[in-house]
């Protein structure tokens, strides 16, 4: 049993060295942006002008925001005030039987314990949310792949290991399927059921109109943050 779980941490560092071997000055100009919660205001403000046009009550609409909040309340929350401490894991950038070996970007190394990342709990909780609220292939993939993109930030950062960012997307999912069910039966109570066919609006009547203004959003940041980058490296 001791000899498995070491060849699994043999293992979580090994590939987190993979992910972390990129030491590209671009890379190491982007990702601090993509990892940080600031940047992602404008999606978050898409998501909630979505709900906001697209439900016709304000109980359907505050259903929803605390549907949000206790996506990351049950994942993040939970995980930095129980789970982190608990566990005590030492982050990679932190661990000294690695720490050495990983190319860690000035000013972002953190203090706090590594198991396991919130930063995945969060977005992908969130992201599994809006996936069963809306049902648009376009729009789960842009809200997937924006998750997994805040997982792979954190890799490339040395700050968690890919075991962190697993078990944080796993975690994060069933926090987002379990509040979506509570969310579902509850909306049953205080809505009328109404399919919508139409190729106007997806399943759960929400207009693809508006779901290009939070697709068009998530692609306007990835462009700025992109040019951001590319300044930064031309003229350092």
């Amino acid at each position: 049993m001791n000899m498995a779980l070491e060849e699994l941490i043999a293992l979580d560092k090994e590939a987190l060295l993979w992910f972390n071997s990129a030491q590209s000055p671009f890379l190491d100009s982007l990702v601090p942006l993509l990892t940080s919660g600031w940047v992602w205001i404008p999606l978050y403000i898409g998501l909630f002008y979505l709900v906001v046009k697209n439900n016709e009550t304000m109980a359907q609409i505050v259903l929803v925001c605390v549907g949000v909040l206790l996506c990351v309340l049950l994942s993040g929350g939970i995980d930095d005030m129980i789970i982190k401490p608990v566990v005590g894991r030492l982050r990679p950038c932190n661990d000294p039987s690695i720490a050495n070996h990983l190319s860690l970007i000035h000013g972002m190394r953190q203090l706090d314990f590594s198991f396991f990342s919130a930063h995945s709990a969060n977005t992908m909780s969130v992201a599994i949310f809006f996936c069963l609220l809306v049902r648009d292939k376009l729009l789960n993939s842009t809200l997937i792949f924006w998750s997994l993109l805040n997982g792979w930030t954190r890799l490339y950062l040395g700050v968690h290991f890919p075991t962190d960012v697993l078990t944080g997307f796993i975690y994060g999912a069933i926090a987002g399927i379990l509040v979506y069910l509570g969310y579902h039966k509850l909306y049953n109570r205080i809505s009328p059921k109404i399919n919508y066919i139409s190729t106007q609006y997806t399943s759960t009547g929400y207009s693809k109109t508006d779901l290009d203004v939070v697709i068009g959003l998530m692609v306007l940041i990835l462009a700025v943050a992109i040019i951001g980058a590319l300044i930064n490296v031309l003229t350092y």
